[in-house]
């Protein structure tokens, strides 16, 4: 079984499993990944995933969806070992348009020819950066998406005021909330949000966010 350790600022309930929050937030992003497809217009979805970990937000969500063939995806990873975890993942499930990168993935370079994307999703981020670096990597985030892209962002053990910080950051950068986790739930956020505005070019060189620069950290190991 892998080992999965509590955000600092989760706070579940008497008895809860933390590794069930985020088997929970697993299928619940799945899910997202899977209502963004159906809605997806005709012909090449082009996605990008920031941070995925070993992929199983959109490696599990492709994995019986009709629009899998229309999928392609480059997801970059500074994880080797997660990054070869994927890329196995996506040979085993017949995903060769999934294109699995390992480099640093708060760079803007290193998605040059993969945007703008219809769909993008910040997988592990937030949780992990400072609230300075969440506003700028949301204020960038243009750069990646197509007109009406959709974003699909992730927190673990964020209380409900966090997420709404962030999705006001969103909004305030042409982003229109489509839909966000319940307040109930107060091991994980997770947000889905529309891009409304005008994409921008994508600049080389920029730096997104810098992990461990805030006062957030979670083991991820998914």
């Amino acid at each position: 079984m892998e080992r999965r350790e509590r955000g600092w600022n989760a706070r579940p309930g008497a008895g809860d499993d933390p590794g069930e929050h985020l088997a929970r937030r697993l299928r619940t992003v799945q899910q997202r990944v899977r209502e963004a497809l159906d809605v997806a217009r005709p012909g090449r979805i082009r996605t990008v995933g920031v941070c995925p970990g070993q992929g199983r937000e959109l490696l599990g969500a492709l994995a019986a969806h009709p629009r899998r063939g229309d999928v392609v995806a480059r997801l970059v990873e500074a994880d080797a070992a997660k990054v070869r975890s994927a890329r196995g993942a996506a040979r085993a499930a017949g995903l060769g348009r999934v294109e699995v990168l390992e480099g640093d993935p708060s760079r803007t370079d290193v998605y040059a020819g993969a945007v703008p994307a219809a769909l993008v999703l910040v997988g592990g981020v937030f949780e992990r950066i400072g609230d300075s670096d969440i506003a700028r990597t949301i204020s960038l985030l243009p750069q990646l998406c197509a007109p009406g892209a959709q974003v699909i962002w992730t927190c673990h053990g964020e209380p409900p005021e966090r997420a709404g910080g962030v999705c006001a950051r969103f909004e305030k950068h042409g982003f229109q909330k489509r839909w966000l986790s319940s307040p109930g739930e107060t091991a994980y956020a997770v947000g889905v949000h529309r891009f409304t505005g005008t994409p921008a070019p994508l600049e080389s060189g920029v730096r997104m966010f810098t992990f461990g620069g805030g006062s957030r950290r979670v083991a991820r190991e998914w």
